[in-house]
């Protein structure tokens, strides 16, 4: 049988995945926090008809003869490359400009007249989509609800009975002990029992956030009140990491170990507050790439027939 036949497959099944990858990537041309796909292909093994040989005293060398016998998938990587940011000037959109992923988790316990009294944080996801909300208690979250992690102050300026001087805001945040922290968050705190999500009071009259990840409020008397700082998280290898489908990340074995620290320090990208980070997918890129696939498929095809045609000749030898 002729190997340029099965070559031809091998082909067609590379660039039919590389048509799949590139109509993902259309699909989520309007996704936030979208990173495309990439499908890089390598040769397969090949024959060796006759090796190499060293040159003699009256020749010279003779190179090796081999036939290829197709080709196979290299790679199909994850593009970590920012998209651009789209401005919405809604204060719960956030974009990270620059490295880093947004945390966002289940947490430990229930809230119990509007309050989760137990802290800590479990199924951590990370994501680019800034997307957030405020739930009915006032919790940080995303459109799936879960929290975004962050550390949130211990006490909350409500109304009359449950009031703060809005002088300690700094205080409040410089004793969080986020900014004592030089390494690694996760390090030195412990996720699972040591933090718990951020929440705004209803009474609050306004909130922002800062580059730095900061989250404050102006509460009922109209003081400035601090209501914790957002955790953000990056990797040595942002492109081991698995999606998981509603624009989420978790690590793998190639990824490495979270590198968890606020905004704007130890190489983490700044928290830009009414923007939201676009796809990263180039719509004339991956129409060119379609093209390109097109044809490399139709040209497989054509090895195939052509093949078919070299059999039905040698079938046709015996009449």
């Amino acid at each position: 049988m002729l190997r340029s036949m099965y070559s031809g497959i091998s082909g067609l099944k590379n660039f039919q995945t590389k048509l799949d990858v590139i109509g993902n990537n259309i699909a989520n041309v309007n996704t936030y926090g979208f990173k495309k796909g990439r499908v890089v292909f390598k040769d397969l093994m090949s024959q060796t008809t006759a090796g190499a040989s060293s040159p003699t005293q009256t020749r010279g060398g003779v190179n090796a003869m081999q036939v290829g016998l197709g080709s196979q998938l290299a790679a199909i990587d994850t593009i970590q490359g920012s998209g651009s940011l789209q401005t919405t000037a809604r204060t719960l959109d956030l974009a990270i400009s620059g490295d880093g992923f947004f945390m966002v988790a289940d947490s430990n316990g229930a809230p119990v007249d509007g309050v989760i009294d137990e802290e800590g944080y479990n199924n951590i996801l990370y994501t680019r989509a800034g997307n957030f909300y405020l739930d009915k208690n006032g919790y940080l979250v995303n459109a799936d609800g879960k929290y975004l992690v962050g550390h949130a102050s211990d006490t909350l300026s409500i109304d009359a009975d449950d009031s703060i001087d809005g002088t300690e805001a700094e205080q409040q945040k410089a004793d969080n002990g986020l900014a004592d922290i030089a390494g690694n968050v996760a390090e030195e705190v412990d996720f699972a029992a040591d933090i718990s999500p951020i929440r705004i009071p209803t009474t609050a009259q306004s909130m922002s956030i800062g580059q730095d990840g900061t989250v404050e409020y102006v509460d009922y008397k109209g003081d400035r009140q601090y209501a914790g700082q957002l955790i953000l998280a990056k990797f040595p290898n942002a492109g081991g990491l698995q999606k998981m489908g509603g624009n989420y990340f978790q690590p793998t074995a190639n990824s490495g170990d979270p590198y968890a620290q606020v905004a704007t320090v130890g190489g983490i990208g700044s928290v830009a507050s009414g923007s939201l980070e676009m796809s990263n997918v180039d719509l004339s890129e991956e129409f060119t790439e379609m093209i390109v696939a097109q044809r490399g498929f139709q040209s497989n095809t054509r090895i195939i027939t052509t093949s078919d045609e070299i059999l039905q000749e040698l079938v046709n030898l015996k009449r």
